[in-house]
């Protein structure tokens, strides 16, 4: 074993140089912020070492590069569940999330009172198929139960070759008993603008966006003038499991439906200095007359969690459904060497009105909940015949056609006497509407 003692020495002989130089450098930040103690922390971590030098049954199967990047690992996992060492697979993975493109089963996952919990599924996906449904919590995976997974752990045994198998083993809010899906994994296109139309016997545009990426803002300008072509009177956009996604696209929606020179949301960290605001954009403008009603719950997060609390802050939107996930830090991308990164959360959002997204989420104007049940009934239903069965987009609808019956008594348009409210309720099942 002595044949490796060598390499291992001059690697912890580096190690310790390169750390005690970094420690000198930021040795006046260390000490303002309380952590004089790194420096002992620093002869701990070689203390390991040198027992893992002498002692490790498998000396010679250890390399230094994975010690040195599973040390860095374990370091970012204390911060957050979003912060994240990504090696350059994971890098590889994240980016083509972004760009439209990846393989999986179809579900976006985030660690929520240290479980592992379902934010959304795509439309059409293994999990989509499979049932399984915003909220959830996979307890495991292939048997592996994941108390004290990683979030990057846990979405790696997720994904997988095209065709291979995976089972993830669920527990559901209110249901008593665990149980599993076997799922077969499949590239995943993402199509970020989905479902659009006008509703059944109305003037009223319906669109879906499923997440905020690259094409998002493109895509959805593209739906915004068909449905405008087709003369709508109001707007329903569904947010409902959408896992949010890029910041910029999130600014490109809202900027949509805003003047320019709208404060769209205040990122904000440690370093006051960073802090900055999103504001609306100029380019295409829906038409501010047409009334906008978003579709949320416990599957909207992050960049979905923006556009909604902008939209309402602003006036320019009511919110329906039920509250949000409640995902609102930022996350930078740092770009390391040897084509790894590091992804760490810098800072927080807020809407326009100052209020918080992060763990908190975002309720609702009208709060119509729907049960586990519902939205199964919803995913097996094929999207032209789900309006019948959805008491959410049913009840959007009915706030929408009240509007339009005030708006056409109001320019003279029809007599009061001739017009029948829309009822205030649903036999769908749903609990009552309530405006908060």
């Amino acid at each position: 074993m002595k044949r490796h003692q060598l390499p291992l020495l001059i690697f912890a002989a580096l190690l310790l140089g390169n750390l005690l130089l970094g420690f000198r450098v930021y040795s006046a930040e260390a000490k303002a912020q309380g952590a004089e103690d790194i420096l002992e922390n620093i002869d701990m971590m070689m203390e390991v070492l040198q027992l893992i030098r002498k002692n490790y049954v498998d000396a010679d199967q250890v390399k230094a590069n994975e010690l040195l990047q599973g040390a860095i690992a374990g370091m970012v996992m204390s911060l957050d569940p979003y912060s994240n060492f990504l090696p350059p697979s994971e890098m590889k993975q994240l980016m083509e999330e972004t760009e439209g493109e990846f393989g999986g089963v179809g579900i976006s996952v985030s660690f929520k009172d240290e479980q592992l919990v379902v934010v959304a599924t795509i439309d059409g996906t293994p999990a989509h198929k499979a049932g399984i449904l915003a909220g959830d919590v996979i307890v495991a995976v292939d048997g592996r139960r994941l108390i004290g997974t990683r979030l990057d752990e846990a979405v790696k045994m997720l994904r997988g070759p095209n065709g291979s198998k995976v089972t993830v083993t669920i527990q559901r809010p209110d249901v008593e008993e665990e149980f599993s899906l076997e799922l077969t994994r499949a590239m995943i296109p993402l199509e970020s603008v989905a479902g659009v139309k006008v509703l059944p016997d109305s003037s009223i545009g319906y669109l879906r966006l499923t997440q905020f990426m690259e094409p998002t803002a493109a895509e959805l300008e593209k739906a915004l003038k068909e449905l405008e072509a087709k003369n709508i009177s109001g707007l329903i956009l569904d947010l409902r499991d959408n896992p949010g996604g890029l910041l910029g696209s999130a600014v490109d929606v809202c900027s949509y439906f805003l003047p320019p020179g709208q404060v769209v949301v205040s990122v904000e960290g440690r370093d006051a200095g960073q802090n900055y605001q999103e504001k609306s954009r100029d380019g295409y403008k829906f038409p501010q007359k047409c009334p906008l009603v978003l579709l949320i719950n416990g599957g909207s997060a992050s960049a979905a969690e923006i556009t909604a609390g902008c939209l309402r802050d602003l006036n320019r939107a009511i919110l329906l459904g039920d509250r949000t996930f409640g995902k609102g830090s930022v996350q930078n991308i740092h770009q390391l060497s040897q084509g790894f990164a590091l992804k760490l959360t810098i800072a927080k959002y807020f809407t326009p009105s100052r209020r918080v997204i992060h763990n908190q989420g975002i309720e609702p104007d009208i709060k119509v909940t729907m049960t586990p049940e519902q939205y199964l009934q919803l995913i097996k239903t094929p999207e032209q015949e789900r309006y019948a069965i959805d008491p959410q987009l049913q009840r959007a609808a009915e706030v929408l056609k009240s509007f339009t019956v005030y708006e056409n008594i109001r320019k003279g348009k029809v007599k009061a006497e001739a017009v029948q409210t829309p009822a205030a309720t649903d036999d769908s099942g749903a609990q009552s509407a309530e405006r908060k």
